[in-house]
């Protein structure tokens, strides 16, 4: 293992079809890596915002022949961590879904618990949990939907090193880190945690060996790795906005509302 060479997909052909602002940016790369692993037949994302990191599981999907469908649940109306926002973000993300990846998304406007009725218990193969960061809120996310995650399933965490306000992200993962065999966390940009759930037949994959490997040496390169992959990506999407704003191409908002004049 350790002299062996991990080329992944997303550095041999990996183009974001979609860029736009999010501290997801960091971990692009590992997700469609992912995509490409586990090949999930029903991937859930708690938490959609503008739909970059679930848009790059979908374009992941597409582009390594992944037969699934894929889950983004939001209410897209903003919390207490995001603001709140106009209903041009969801307009945003549901016509890009139509344009790019009609018939393998639905998009869920609901909150996560009224959701959980469309799943079987051990049905979904990847679950991203990216809903309000607060300890309390990720400790009810996970203990609700866990269940329907297959044995041998994926459950990503955004932000587990984000020690801001009152995000309790960080401490909830540390806590799963102590408790389960199979755990593997980002520490670049705000942090992304990796739970496997027991259980499963897991198929060959240099990614779940080097993520669960247990040896330092090993997940600190994996980290480093994917460090690099993350400000590539991002080096060249801030390349591509100033090639447009030299062609006079107008960059849109994020479609938060502005405070109240006065």
């Amino acid at each position: 293992m350790q002299n062996s060479i991990y080329f992944p997909p997303s550095l041999q052909r990996f183009e974001p079809k979609r860029m736009v602002f999010s501290t997801w940016v960091d971990h692009l790369c590992f997700a469609y890596d992912l995509i490409e692993t586990l090949r999930p037949q029903i991937t859930v994302e708690l938490g959609v915002y503008n739909g970059l990191s679930f848009f790059t599981f979908c374009q992941s999907m597409v582009e390594n022949d992944v037969e699934g469908v894929a889950y983004g649940i939001d209410c897209w109306e903003g919390d207490e961590h995001t603001d709140s926002y106009d209903d041009s973000i969801y307009q945003d993300v549901a016509e890009h879904a139509r344009a790019n990846y009609r018939g393998m998304t639905y998009l869920l406007r609901m909150f996560f618990n009224e959701a959980l009725q469309h799943f079987e218990t051990d049905s979904i193969d990847l679950l991203h949990i990216d809903g309000l960061h607060t300890y309390e809120a990720v400790q009810e996310d996970f203990t609700n939907w866990y269940p329907k995650v297959k044995p041998g399933g994926i459950v990503l965490f955004h932000d587990v090193m984000a020690r801001i306000k009152d995000f309790g992200a960080w401490k909830f993962f540390e806590e799963l880190e102590a408790s389960h065999d199979e755990v593997f966390r980002f520490n670049h940009g705000f942090g992304l945690g990796v739970l496997r759930k027991p259980g499963g037949e897991r198929r060959p994959s240099q990614l779940m060996d080097l993520m669960f490997s247990k040896d330092p040496e090993i997940e600190h390169r994996l980290r480093q790795l994917y460090v690099h992959a993350g400000l590539f990506i991002e080096s060249r999407h801030k390349a591509d906005l100033v090639r447009q704003g030299r062609k006079g191409i107008r960059l849109g908002g994020v479609g938060k509302k502005q405070p109240a004049a006065g």
